[in-house]
């Protein structure tokens, strides 16, 4: 069934109410390489960071990928919960992941998961400092 240019702009109305198709500043990844000395470290209290990658991969999913090093007794931020999942996986020293309220502590090769919406937070209890990589996959808003 053919359709024609006044039914085509009936419909618009629609489709801006659907909003955009890919906002301003979702940029597809590609494929690449991300040499660890070329990441710049954003330096907080007891808290150092290298943001890796964020964008939307070719099949939709939004993923961001960071290094986190935390000092003994620090951690990046209050228990929080957000709509994207996220995995930490543990490179050197002892952090303590809190997820819905119950505690455990791993170290070096060991990993976690929190889905989307759980409440977590992350904090390290030893003596020297702890880094981690957090891979997040899904909404990144607010």
């Amino acid at each position: 069934m053919p359709i024609n240019r006044r039914e085509i702009c009936s419909l618009l109305p629609f489709v801006m109410l659907a909003g955009p198709l890919a906002s301003a500043d979702d940029s597809t990844l590609s494929s690449g390489v991300f040499p660890f000395q070329d990441l710049p470290v954003k330096q907080g209290k007891g808290v150092q960071t290298r943001n890796i990658m964020k964008g939307t991969l070719a099949t939709g999913e939004q993923v961001e990928v960071h290094e986190t090093v935390l000092e003994p007794g620090a951690g990046p931020h209050p228990p929080h919960q957000h709509k994207h999942s996220e995995m930490w996986l543990i490179r050197e020293g002892t952090v303590e992941i809190t997820i819905n309220g119950k505690s455990r502590q791993i170290g070096p090769g060991a990993a976690a998961f929190v889905a989307s919406n759980e409440e977590h937070g992350i904090r390290n209890p030893g003596t020297t400092p702890a880094s981690y990589f957090v891979v997040a996959v899904g909404p990144m808003g607010a």
